[in-house]
């Protein structure tokens, strides 16, 4: 079992779920951008002090976002070092975790 490969390969599989959420969240920002731009016009619907309060939250919202993306990119790569270091000092107990939990899932992928 070669445990720089299984690293590699969950770093992996969580750059793309982060990814993904960071697409879907940077998508509806702008969304909510080009609406906010689209009702610029309309003065019917929207008031302006409305319209400043959603700005307000939209500039709230990507610099959470962007926090939210440097927080979890540190927690990722804390998180690989922490199971690296695991794996080079206790390789013998890193492929019994692994053997261990390929059965649990092998088991619960079978019961369906």
């Amino acid at each position: 079992m070669d445990t720089n490969n299984t690293i590699a390969e969950a770093q992996t599989a969580s750059t793309a779920v982060r990814d993904r959420l960071m697409d879907d969240l940077q998508h509806t920002i702008e969304e909510a951008e080009q609406w906010l731009e689209d009702s610029n016009g309309e003065t019917a619907g929207v008031s302006s002090e409305t319209r400043a309060r959603f700005d307000d939250t939209l500039r709230t919202a990507k610099s959470d976002l962007r926090k939210l993306e440097d927080s979890f990119l540190a927690h990722s790569r804390d998180t690989a070092e922490t199971i690296d270091l695991f794996v080079r000092d206790h390789p013998w107990k890193a492929v019994g975790i692994g053997a261990a939990l390929g059965v649990a899932v092998g088991m619960l992928l079978s019961r369906k």
